[in-house]
Order: C-alpha cells, then sequence, then structure tokens
C-alpha cells in the first residue's frame, strides 16, 4: 500500500532541492563533528600534565629593585597581599608556594654509567590543585620515608643538551629518571634525617622543585618549629587572561609574573574562541539546511494538496501518508550522518598521526564524542522531521473536513 502511494507522491519531488539539503546538511554536520573530535583529541595536549590550557593560571612574583636588595627589603608576600590579590575581579582563586625552612641536600648516583651527582637544593609546595602532573603518586607516607618530586622539564633539558653532551655522558629520558631514586638528607632544629627522592613528574608550568604540601607542612613543622614561611610567589587562577586589569594591577602593585604566562593565557582564551566559533557556524548551517529540507517536503505537500485529500477520502490515515516523507527525510538523514562519520573519521586518522608524532605520550582519543554528538542531531532532527510533516498532513485532513462541513 504504502509503495503504491510513494509511486503516486513522488512525481513533484524537487531532485535539485533535496541535493542542496544534502549538501548543505552534509557540511554543516561535518564541521560540527570534526570540532568536537578535534576539540577532544587535541584537548589531552593542553589538559594532561603541564598545561597551559588546563586553566589559566599566572605565577606572581614581587619585583627585585636594587635599593631594595641594598636595604634588605623583603619580596615575600604578606597576607594582606595574598588577601587583597583574592579580592581582585580578574582572580579566580589564589595558591601560594611554601618554601622549606630547613636544608636539604640530594644525591644521585649510577655506577654503570659513572654518574654521580651531590647538590645543596631546595623544596617548595603549592596546594594540590594547582600541580600539573598526575597525582597517583602524589603522596607522603612517613612510613616508607620516600618523598615525591616533582622537577621542571628544563632541568632535565639543561642536563640532557648541556652537562651530558659536554662531558659526552649518556643522555636521560623522563622514564628512565623516573626510575631512579634519590638520597635525600634533611637538616634542622638539631635533626639530620634521611629520606629517598622519587622523581613524580616533570612540569613546565611551575619552575621548580615541587614536593607535597603535606610532607613540606610536616617537615617545616619538624626541622624549623615556631618558623612562619612566607611565601614569595603566588599562583594565580584568572577568569579572564585578556583581562587588562591584570596587567594594570600588576603594574600598579610592582608584581612580575614568570615566563609568558600571561601570553599563554591569552593564546588558550583564543582557542576556545575560535573552536567556538567554528562549532557554531557548522550549527548555523545545519539549521538552514534543515529548513531547506522542510521548504522542500511542504512544498512537495503543497504540490499534493488534491492526492492527498483523495487518498485520505478513500481512507488512507495520515500516518500512513505520512510514512513516506518519513522514509525520504530519515534516509537523507541517515546518509549524512554517515559520510560526516566517515570524513571525520579519515581526518582524524591523518591528524592524531601528526599530534602522535610531536606529542609521543599523548594518548589520542576514540570516536566516541563524534558518534554521540552525530547520533544525538541525527535523532532529533529525524523525530522534529516526522512531527512537523504529521502535522503538516493532518492541517491538511482538518482542513478537508471543515470544507466539507
Amino acid at each position: 500500500m504504502n509503495r503504491l502511494v510513494w509511486k503516486l507522491l513522488r512525481q513533484h519531488i524537487s531532485v535539485g532541492q533535496l541535493t542542496g539539503f544534502f549538501l548543505a546538511n552534509l557540511f554543516g554536520m561535518m564541521i560540527v563533528l570534526l570540532s568536537i573530535q578535534f576539540y577532544q583529541d587535541v584537548l589531552p595536549i593542553f589538559t594532561q600534565g603541564d598545561s597551559f590550557m588546563k586553566k589559566e593560571y599566572i605565577i606572581a612574583t614581587k619585583k627585585i629593585s636594587t635599593l631594595g636588595s641594598l636595604t634588605g627589603k623583603s619580596n615575600t608576600f604578606s597576607p594582606k597581599d595574598i588577601e587583597e590579590m583574592k579580592e581582585q575581579p580578574f582572580t579566580e582563586n589564589v595558591g601560594v608556594f611554601t618554601p622549606s625552612l630547613f636544608k636539604v641536600s640530594a644525591g644521585l648516583g649510577m655506577q654503570k654509567a659513572g654518574i654521580h651527582l651531590s647538590t645543596e637544593m631546595f623544596f617548595e609546595s603549592v596546594p594540590d590543585e594547582y600541580v600539573d602532573v598526575n597525582l597517583d603518586k602524589w603522596l607522603f607516607d612517613k612510613e616508607t620515608r620516600v618523598i615525591p618530586i616533582i622537577i621542571p622539564r628544563n632541568y632535565l633539558n639543561l642536563y640532557n643538551f648541556g652537562f651530558a653532551q659536554s662531558r659526552s655522558l649518556p643522555k636521560l629520558s623522563e622514564g628512565l629518571i623516573s626510575m631512579i631514586q634519590m638520597d635525600i638528607t634533611l637538616r634542622g632544629n638539631g635533626r639530620v634525617e634521611q629520606f629517598k627522592g622519587q622523581i613524580a613528574g616533570f612540569s613546565n608550568r611551575l619552575n621548580t622543585i615541587l614536593v607535597p604540601q603535606t610532607f613540606m607542612d610536616w617537615a617545616n613543622t619538624s626541622f624549623a618549629p615556631g618558623k612562619v614561611a612566607h611565601p614569595s610567589r603566588l599562583i594565580v587562577e584568572v577568569k579572564n587572561p585578556t583581562d587588562t586589569a591584570i596587567s594594570d594591577y600588576f603594574r600598579q602593585k610592582h608584581y612580575e609574573t614568570e615566563g609568558d604566562s600571561l601570553d599563554a593565557g591569552k593564546t588558550t582564551y583564543f582557542l576556545r574562541l575560535i573552536t567556538g566559533i567554528v562549532m557554531g557556524v557548522g550549527l548555523f548551517i545545519s539549521i538552514l539546511s534543515f529548513y531547506i529540507l522542510m521548504l522542500s517536503i511542504f512544498l512537495l505537500l503543497q504540490k499534493n494538496t488534491v492526492k492527498l485529500e483523495n487518498l485520505l477520502l478513500i481512507g488512507y490515515t495520515p500516518k500512513q501518508i505520512a510514512f513516506p516523507y518519513n522514509i525520504l527525510t530519515v534516509s537523507l538523514n541517515l546518509l549524512v550522518l554517515t559520510l560526516s562519520v566517515g570524513g571525520v573519521t579519515w581526518l582524524h586518522s591523518y591528524y592524531t598521526e601528526i599530534i602522535s608524532t610531536l606529542f609521543p605520550q599523548i594518548e589520542t582519543g576514540t570516536l566516541l564524542p563524534c558518534w554521540i554528538v552525530g547520533c544525538t542531531l541525527f535523532l532529533a532532527v529525524s523525530l522534529l522531521n516526522i512531527i512537523l510533516i504529521h502535522r503538516k498532513i493532518a492541517s491538511i485532513w482538518k482542513g478537508k473536513q471543515t470544507y466539507r462541513y
């Protein structure tokens, strides 16, 4: 029965209009799916480990002037300074670098390679939410006497491309250096204790030797009782790194930022903005293509009004008459979904190969976000098409009944 109805109704189908809908919807769908998939794939580059895209952080310090150095003026942040920073409209949160109040020395040796390094060093800590490496190993246990340590990645680069290369020593990878334990000696308050140091990660954001906050609180209390650790650096999470109020406030307070944190934050902001604009363009094209399809279907229904009225009069239900149109729209939407996912899959395999070459430590994501969003759009658009077609045919039937009455 539906086959006969379809043969009758397909006479006025506009191939050009349906082709326009198909191409526009395919183009819009691919933009949306590719934007979401690409964003999910590159997100680990900026959110895992030492990321500048994870959140917008600024490392703030006080300027060290010649006069201040001669007069012994402190360059640490007072509780009042920290509170003022927290109260600024551009500030989301503020963390402090807690310095060690005891002496630290470390030894590192590899007998087979003929390497033995020993040096005086320092520790600092920040709250765990500001640590930019995996926190699985970021735990201190007094029983095991192992101190997790995060060092700047440029320390390792200095050794590999400076010290090791000039002395023909073997270069050390991050994986190898993470397997080496250091001998750590802590001195203070008349106490000397031995610990083992384990490299837990490498940071590009924090240019210091980090230890867990729990260890720092315990060690300062044990080796420097009664002393107060005044922070000389703050880590500031800002709402919008492009806000000119940040640079104005820092200039007014004579504060400085480490590295290019403000520039990196601006890059992050614009990258997210561009991603949102691209996705918005794709959605806009998809919405336009949806209107093209519905316009084509409504024009087709209008041309077939007399035929539809006759079919309704001889006993066909609106549901039966709408079925061929529903099949047409759902088939087109399904074809668009299939080709869009296929195109995104091909592009995904192309750019993930480039990402893997540039960032071998990053695991590329699956196509699950693409499928979820694509299937959601397919179901939503198809369901809306079916509802609108049914309402249009039902209105023709109601109009015919009113006319007869």
